[in-house]
């Protein structure tokens, strides 16, 4: 027993003591490789794990749909980064609607957006506007729209990024606030490939946040180039949405419009 004992205080002297406390949340992060994005998993996985463990929250990081089959209700947040809805099979759309009518919450990032319409009306509605087209990558400048929400809070108020700026519509209403816009003075919006047409949308949000079913969805159309997830203003940025989307804290209303 004494050597037990002995033992557990050894223990105690070589763990940090973070390793004995629970995660402030758990996130899971949804992450498959597609046509145009692959480049960026180990680096956006590296960047992600890295913020786990510098703001203690548990990572659950996977490329394998099946994990929305088991319980979904141990995850603050689910994150669809670069990953559509459309990969989940009509049962895991299931258990993921009823995890955010029972209050879960979700942050989609960049090519997550773009749904075939039509094909889930309902995650549509969660993401809060359709993709319609974008130009090719440009670097513009990103104006802080809300300096209130924490996706803000690492960002100048004008950031130049590079990216696929996404031309995005709202067919199903759906009341969102806006988090960025792309000044689009600042790059051209009708710079495409032969053949595609793209026009300006004069109000061009970028990000976005807003409540669906009983739950937070926080949107970033940023995040194209595997690079982004090297880079501390772009991490500040993710980091702040999913730190609102999974507590539904951090909102500064005195430094909103």
């Amino acid at each position: 027993m004494r050597a037990i004992r002995a033992l557990l205080v050894l223990i105690a002297l070589i763990l940090p003591a973070s390793a004995w406390a629970d995660p402030q949340y758990r996130l899971l992060v949804l992450a498959i490789p597609n046509r145009y994005h692959y480049e960026y998993i180990p680096i956006a996985r590296d960047s992600l794990e890295h913020l786990a463990r510098l703001h203690d929250f548990e990572l659950t990081y996977t490329n394998d749909p099946s994990v929305f089959e088991g319980d979904l209700k141990r995850y603050a947040a689910v994150m669809f980064l670069n990953t559509p809805g459309e990969e989940l099979s009509p049962a895991q759309r299931r258990i993921f609607e009823a995890y955010m009518r029972g209050g879960g919450n979700a942050v989609v990032v960049h090519r997550a957006l773009i749904a075939k319409p039509g094909a889930w009306p309902w995650f549509e509605k969660l993401v809060g506007r359709s993709f319609v087209i974008h130009p090719m990558l440009q670097t513009g400048v990103v104006t802080v729209a809300d300096p209130g929400f924490p996706a803000t809070f690492g960002l100048p108020r004008r950031w130049i990024w590079s990216d696929e700026f996404y031309v995005t519509a709202n067919p199903h209403n759906v009341k969102t606030e806006t988090v960025l816009r792309v000044d689009e003075s600042s790059y051209d919006p009708t710079r495409i490939w032969p053949g595609q047409v793209a026009r300006p949308m004069g109000d061009h949000p970028v990000a976005w946040q807003h409540r669906h079913e009983n739950g937070r969805v926080f949107v970033t159309t940023l995040g194209h180039n595997g690079e982004a997830y090297r880079d501390p203003q772009y991490l500040a940025h993710l980091m702040g949405g999913i730190y609102w989307a999974a507590t539904g804290l951090g909102r500064d209303l005195s430094g909103s419009r």
